[in-house]
């Protein structure tokens, strides 16, 4: 008699799934197909989250030291991996019941109600997604640059071109049609963010024992101001560092049935988040102490003498340079479903020129916008610091605890309550403070803001 009753519950959630597949949009349909295994999935995961980000955790730690840098490193992946998969049960349980959501503001219409879903998770998640799309081009046009100084160090090109070439690459992967298109660069991409931390460890070490390294000095500003601003701001920059924005888009490319797919991907993921974030930044910051720069590849070179061989920070770049393509067009595919949601007809197939067309122009355009952005505002990772304040801190930090609270509805008298509740306050005034400290640090900055500045 049970199994018969669970058969029949089966087919009812199973044709409710089938109905609810059948009004799918454009952009869910092309964009978001569900075909992928849990490997693909840790693919996806590993190119969000492990991205050269990483390669500033040094600089964080030159604010808050030794056992502060460690405590945050820790205490991030912690609540992050706990977070994702907080998230990951939600969109699970809802799946079952015959509702599986494939975006972030869909879960946001279902659980807060529609106005969350449109007024403000859906804007500061594309938010977040093209400041990430942006920054991307921006570093990548960077790294170009070092490159090109360190094979002709009179040269006369400015970044705002080496922004445009970078531009010019992601004009062609953004051509990618869905998610799940990625899988295959999204291998290489995990081998890439291997491949360039290693370079960043192998490179401190060598520096930090040899005589041409600066002096090590682990000292934290005397100025109280300083300080405390250069906390808040090294906890802001560990907590976006560990941000995605992305787990329902991503969970959405699993094939059904979904449950426990999630689970083994965000362990792929932290695997190698684990093996690259901690060798980075304890390296990095052993190495250079509180000299550590933004970004640690800059440490390499110092007055223009470069301390380990051109063709090692020649092929750490290339590596570098490489993965952020695809960290770039992974965080298109939020912008790339809302386009085509917009012009696809979801009742044409794929690839036809109905749907061809408004696809290479529409992303076309996206692309030309964010190398416009990145080429001109220069200084964009100082506002990116106030977009991941208000961006990844909500959507990775705080939402998760509370769509679980609301959906499972655990007893006031249980701890899984009270953590998700501490967890929401102490992550929500974080996010508040450390939009305060990115304010603060724009107004230092303001004065050599300028359009496409070569910098």
């Amino acid at each position: 008699m049970g199994t018969v009753f669970d058969h029949d519950v089966n087919n009812i959630a199973s044709l409710s799934s089938h109905d609810h597949e059948k009004e799918l949009d454009a952009g869910a349909l092309f964009v978001l197909k569900s075909k992928g295994s849990w490997v693909h999935c840790g693919y996806h995961l590993t190119t969000s989250i492990v991205a050269p980000a990483l390669l500033s955790l040094p600089f964080a730690f030159a604010s808050l030291g030794w056992y502060g840098g460690i405590l945050c490193l820790v205490i991030g992946a912690l609540v992050t991996f706990y977070s994702y998969n907080l998230l990951s049960m939600v969109l699970e349980h809802h799946a079952h019941l015959g509702l599986r959501h494939l975006r972030f503001r869909d879960m946001a219409n279902d659980i807060l109600g529609p106005r969350w879903g449109k007024y403000y998770v859906g804007p500061i998640q594309f938010m977040v997604c093209y400041g990430a799309v942006i920054g991307s081009t921006l570093l990548g046009g960077q790294c170009l640059k070092a490159i090109y100084l360190l094979l002709n160090p009179n040269g006369a090109m400015k970044l705002y071109e080496f922004i445009v070439i970078f531009g010019g690459l992601m004009l062609i992967l953004a051509q990618m049609p869905s998610f799940h298109s990625l899988r295959h660069i999204n291998l290489v991409s995990l081998l890439l963010c291997l491949a360039y931390s290693a370079c960043a460890t192998a490179g401190s070490i060598y520096i930090g024992n040899s005589s041409k390294g600066p002096e090590k000095d682990y000292s934290i500003s005397n100025d109280k101001e300083t300080r405390i601003f250069g906390v808040f701001n090294a906890i802001a920059i560990i907590a976006t560092t560990f941000g995605n924005g992305i787990i329902p888009e991503i969970q959405a490319t699993i094939a059904p049935p979904v449950k426990g797919k999630m689970f083994k991907g965000l362990c792929v993921c932290y695997a190698i988040l684990s093996t690259t974030f901690f060798s980075v930044a304890l390296s990095g910051y052993w190495a250079f102490g509180n000299q550590a720069e933004g970004l640690i590849l800059s440490n390499f070179t110092q007055n223009g003498h470069n301390l380990v061989p051109k063709s090692f920070i020649l092929i750490t770049n290339l590596f570098t340079i490489l993965q952020l393509s695809a960290v770039a067009v992974v965080y298109l595919q939020p912008t790339n479903e809302v386009l085509e949601r917009t012009f696809a007809d979801a009742k044409s197939t794929e690839f036809s020129t109905r749907n061809v067309i408004p696809r290479l122009i529409s992303r076309s355009i996206s692309v030309i916008i964010s190398t416009t952005i990145a080429a001109m505002l220069p200084f964009f990772g100082d506002i990116n610091a106030i977009i991941g304040a208000f961006g990844f801190l909500p959507l990775d930090f705080v939402l998760p605890m509370i769509f679980f609270n609301l959906t499972f509805k655990p007893s006031k008298k249980r701890p899984i309550f009270w953590l998700n509740m501490g967890i929401v306050v102490f992550f929500s005034v974080l996010g508040v403070i450390a939009a305060v400290a990115a304010v603060r640090q724009i107004s230092f900055d303001a004065k050599t803001y300028r359009l496409f500045a070569n910098v």
